[in-house]
């Protein structure tokens, strides 16, 4: 069998090799746009996924490995842009430029995890500076790696006619016991609009 010794506070702990294996690309799918009017205003909404070994590696295992080295907080920063146009692009709205972070924690709450078992380690997401517990781990992956971002502004901003608008979308993270560093971005996403 072959492991790789790593060091947890004073002590060695042997890992099975499966967790030092070299993780799967991750990636961002393609940003899907929907829009609409709301009077003098137009909303455009980007939604976009992180996919790939950084999501599946976030997972219960992980988080107890990372939390016995006090690794205990993961952020993941993300930016959305709004353009119109074709050659000579131009921004529209207020780009999106901000980050997610999970915070790893010890609890007793039996609704969280299963109480027989030794260790009770569970992640709290805070999204736009607004904390969530989720109930399972795919909840919490959902929270972390999904992101939907609404887009607002003026129609007299386009004029009157048929437009192109493009969003483009990009994240970072760093390294941590369960990934590697890494940063992806999103093909574009296009919609037209007629106003």
């Amino acid at each position: 069998m072959i492991t790789c010794a790593s060091m947890f506070s004073a002590k060695a702990h042997i890992v099975d090799i499966n967790h030092c294996r070299p993780m799967d690309p991750s990636r961002l799918t393609e940003v899907s746009l929907s829009s609409g009017l709301a009077g003098d205003n137009v909303e455009v909404t980007a939604r976009f996924s992180l996919e790939g070994g950084l999501r599946e590696a976030f997972n219960e295992e992980g988080w107890t490995r990372a939390y016995d080295a006090n690794d205990v907080s993961f952020k993941l920063k993300y930016t959305v842009r709004l353009t119109s146009g074709g050659i000579r692009k131009r921004e529209l709205g207020r780009p999106v430029d901000t980050y997610r972070k999970a915070s790893i924690f010890w609890t007793r709450n039996p609704k969280l995890v299963n109480p027989m078992k030794e260790r009770r380690i569970w992640v709290q997401v805070a999204k736009n500076f607004e904390p969530f517990v989720m109930g399972t781990e795919e909840e919490v992956r959902r929270e972390l790696f999904d992101f939907e971002e609404r887009f607002v502004f003026r129609a007299s901003d386009l004029g009157p006619g048929t437009h192109k608008l493009s969003a483009e979308a990009s994240a970072s993270w760093q390294k941590h016991l369960y990934t590697d560093p890494g940063s992806a971005r999103a093909p574009h996403g296009e919609i037209e609009i007629t106003i």
